[in-house]
């Protein structure tokens, strides 16, 4: 398991590194004057020199990357164009509003798609069955931004369960877990059909193995056979599938955080492009970035403790 480990993290390291030199070479391909798009028309070309040269755009392309490639592993991402501030301080104060938003997007498709995905295992072919499939392929289809306006729309404005926008207010917990509840629905519902089909495809195959006829052919309860033997070794694929789908998430965050006008990561840096303020940018995409592999590094650990096997194909 250390010898796994240690491969997955350097492999980690690896696509970072890539994933750097991808975003620095994608800001500086964008036309346009960054200095001078900050400051605005009204600026003097003293300023504009001025702040070229904080920005350290007058050195060397090759300058410009070493130095951001070697500040960004020590936590140092640079000053925001407009207030000044670390770009590290202003990131960090919006993550937590996204991961929220995120936890409760999961906790939305793991609490709804696992069982029913169970549920159309146990008795597939069934109108239940047929009914979740199709659910599930249409939550699947409608994009995020679509489930957030219409969640909104229904809830928020026709019915007014629910608050419209914010993210509550501060030191209030259950405030806040109420103004996540629409967010997250619109985050989490289309992995609710990738986890049912899913959950259902390998609870199927899992249910023809031979150790669970076994268990059947002894007398053991279905109930336990279904849950304690065929859903542990169904749910791996799920593990990965999750760890993946949090990449999703963090795109589908943005437009959650714009439609319900939510503090976040997202909504940073959709506000920092409108500003042409690049430190931020890629300050703000390095950092969710790095979590999600960060989040995908465990996702690989945890299926590798479950399961053996894939200790030894890396």
């Amino acid at each position: 398991m250390l010898n796994y480990s240690v491969k997955r993290l350097g492999l980690a390291v690896i696509i970072v590194s890539v994933v750097m030199l991808l975003l620095f070479t994608m800001i500086y391909l964008i036309p346009g004057d960054p200095a001078a798009v900050a400051l605005g028309p009204r600026a003097t070309d003293a300023m504009r020199e001025a702040l070229r040269v904080k920005m350290g755009l007058d050195q060397p392309i090759w300058i410009q990357f070493w130095n951001f490639f070697i500040n960004a592993w020590q936590g140092d991402l640079g000053n925001e164009v407009l207030s000044d501030r670390p770009v590290t301080d202003v990131v960090l104060e919006q993550l937590p509003f996204t991961l929220a938003l995120i936890a409760g997007g999961m906790i939305w498709s793991i609490a709804l798609g696992i069982p029913l995905g169970c549920w159309t295992a146990i008795q597939p072919g069934g109108i239940v069955d047929r009914i979740i499939g199709i659910l599930s392929v249409g939550v699947i289809a409608v994009p995020s931004f679509v489930i957030a306006i219409y969640a909104l729309l229904i809830f928020a404005v026709s019915l007014r369960w629910l608050p419209a926008i914010g993210a509550g207010d501060s030191g209030d917990i259950i405030d806040q877990i109420i103004h996540l509840i629409l967010p997250s629905l619109a985050v989490g519902l289309g992995w609710v059909g990738y986890l049912a089909r899913l959950v259902r495809a390998s609870m199927l195959e899992v249910l023809e193995a031979s150790h669970i006829r076994t268990a059947r052919a002894f007398g053991l309860p279905e109930r336990l056979i279904t849950y304690r033997y065929a859903l542990t070794i169904a749910i791996l694929p799920t593990v990965t599938l999750l760890g993946v789908g949090i990449g999703q998430m963090l795109s589908s965050a943005v437009f959650a955080e714009i439609v319900f006008a939510r503090p976040g990561v997202g909504k940073l840096v959709y506000d920092a492009i409108l500003t042409r303020n690049y430190p931020l940018v890629s300050g703000a995409v390095l950092v969710t970035t790095v979590l999600f592999i960060a989040i995908n590094l465990i996702a690989d650990l945890v299926v590798g403790v479950l399961d053996p096997r894939v200790r030894s194909r890396l």
